[in-house]
């Protein structure tokens, strides 16, 4: 299959409310963004991922749009969008926005028309429902917790629905004239010159039509909204009509947050003729919580095997499908990788944190970077429920007490997995505000920073952030590139429980990646194949034998002429 235009990009996310503030209120903000350009450049990124700007009261954090075709003022203006996007071209770098359709804010005007009117023709681009009875119209739970169906002010009987937080009206995909509308909209920022869209819970905007309660899962008596609202019969035709009335126009890169998907549905998903160019492999990202909604259920027992086996199930599915994914450690949605998959504090490492980043770095498909993962930023610890500003963290903490656990087991489990880890303001320099802005910043800083900084290992030649732009000079190396990009991917499944390895191979070029996730060594059989490109920690080779120190990990990579 020929190489698609994006398939070889290296994609860095910008969480701008956190980057870079520009005019010293303690908020991130596009000329932030501007400012840090060459930096974003030094690590090899060709595409810029930027989370929601669009005006927003910011209840999700901009994830609840109030217009969709404004720049939200705590960012800038659009004028200010525009420059970002000519400068980012003068570097070789495409911007792709956040495309948030599930839902919008309940202070979008369509929303506000819908409430003030019964017979608003906006009605229609929500679902509300009546009923006789007093009660909900179902026993559906939010993502967020809680009833899915609010009651709408001064309507007895008339509820509205939303699939994340109550701010967060659900838009009714049913309705063409939405469905137009939106798409409209997408085909406006297209036209402004956005690469295009990281798409966000998409695979929401399809419900079951009969609205039916099902079994309560849980003591509240309510059952998750994803088993009748997520990725539903149907929701193909919806995904089909979009792709054709927005992004095959332009030839937008798109990448789907698409969890729930089984395997039989990649090819429809990302296959030749796919809905999105690429969804995120988002196998392992619940890995150590036992529910992934309600994490503060307690922490699960994974292991290396159980990690490399979720990567390289989903790497299989998928090219079995002829798609591609979108590789991720962190996001604006997880706390931070080092601090995740290291449960040991003495081991969360600079090397660590390297070895984490060779591990994904080199699968196929697409690697994305998230902002201060590349400098192996670290969750914080929080003393009071206070301090945090994520709705989902607060909502699981309510939760957790509901359900009896104590403050101290409810504070510990939302400290380790709230999103809140992965705001907190990149650490550029050792200040009391990290470089990120001379006024308090929006959130609190991390509180484990010591020597995690950008201007600390700028200079360093063994920092993770060396190692990161390392990583992606070899990724755009003429001779690897192809490999990395289109290379067959062979999983080595036989090695010890605590490596992750897999081969990548184009012609006689033989890319060997190995990483040990452990603080033990390992040792094991291994013909040699090739020379280092890359290494982290203390790696012996012989011709047929391979010891791996403790979270250690070697990239090697063999010529034809090197036999």
């Amino acid at each position: 299959m020929a190489t698609k235009w994006w398939q070889n990009d290296v994609v860095y996310q910008v969480y701008p409310r956190s980057f870079q503030d520009s005019n010293h209120d303690g908020i991130g903000d596009i000329p932030g963004i501007i400012s840090r350009l060459d930096y974003i450049k030094s690590l090899g990124v060709t595409m810029i991922w930027i989370s929601p700007i669009n005006k927003s009261p910011m209840v999700d954090m901009g994830y609840d749009i109030a217009d969709y075709q404004a720049i939200d003022p705590q960012f800038g203006t659009l004028d200010d969008f525009k420059t970002l996007l000519a400068e980012a071209k003068k570097r070789d770098i495409k911007i792709i926005m956040d495309l948030v359709v599930n839902h919008t804010s309940d202070q979008h005007e369509w929303f506000q028309d819908a409430l003030a009117n019964p017979d608003s023709p906006y009605r229609d681009f929500y679902i509300f429902k009546k009923t006789n009875n007093g009660e909900a119209p179902n026993n559906w739970r939010g993502i967020f917790g809680g009833s899915t169906w609010e009651p709408v002010p001064g309507e007895d009987g008339t509820y509205y629905f939303h699939t994340f937080a109550k701010q967060q009206p659900d838009l009714n995909w049913e309705n063409p004239k939405l469905r137009r509308a939106i798409y409209d909209m997408i085909n406006w920022w297209l036209e402004l010159g956005v690469a295009g869209f990281r798409v966000d819970a998409i695979t929401h905007i399809k419900k079951d039509l009969d609205w039916a309660s099902i079994p309560a899962d849980d003591v509240d008596g309510l059952a998750s909204v994803v088993k009748k609202g997520r990725n539903r019969p149907g929701v193909g035709e919806f995904l089909t009509e979009l792709k054709q009335e927005t992004f095959d126009k332009y030839d937008a890169v798109t990448v789907g947050e698409a969890y729930g998907l089984a395997d039989s549905e990649l090819e429809k998903f990302v296959g030749k003729d796919g809905y999105f160019s690429m969804v995120f492999d988002f196998s392992y990202m619940n890995i150590e919580v036992k529910n992934g909604d309600e994490w503060y259920r307690g922490r699960a027992d994974w292991t290396p095997v159980d990690l490399r086996n979720a990567f390289f199930n989903a790497q299989e599915a998928t090219a079995a499908a002829h798609g591609s994914l979108a590789n991720v450690l962190e996001n604006h949605d997880q706390p931070r990788v080092l601090s995740k998959l290291v449960t040991d504090p003495q081991y969360q490492t600079p090397q660590a944190a390297k070895a984490l980043g060779t591990m994904y770095y080199f699968l196929p498909g697409v690697p994305f970077i998230y902002q201060g993962q590349e400098i192996g930023m670290k969750n914080f610890e929080r003393k009071s429920i206070d301090e945090f500003n994520d709705v989902s963290s607060i909502n699981n903490y309510e939760t957790a007490l509901q359900d009896g656990y104590s403050s101290e087991d409810a504070l510990l489990a939302v400290n380790q997995k709230s999103r809140d880890n992965a705001r907190t303001p990149m650490q550029w320099d050792d200040s009391e505000c990290g470089g990120f802005s001379d006024a308090t910043p929006w959130l609190a800083m991390g509180t484990d920073r010591e020597g995690i900084n950008v201007a600390a290992e700028e200079n360093d030649s063994q920092s993770v952030l060396n190692y990161y732009q390392a990583l992606g000079e070899l990724h755009h190396d003429a001779e690897w590139e192809p490999v990395i990009v289109n290379g067959d991917f062979q999983p080595m499944r036989s090695l010890p429980e605590t490596v992750v390895g897999y081969q990548r191979r184009l012609g006689q070029k033989v890319l060997t990646v190995l990483v040990n996730l452990s603080p033990k060594s390992a040792r094991f059989s291994l013909v040699q194949t090739g020379g280092v490109l890359e290494q982290v920690g203390e790696v012996q080779l012989t011709k047929q034998r391979v010891k791996m120190s403790a979270y250690s990990a070697i990239v090697l990579g063999n010529k034809p002429e090197e036999g």
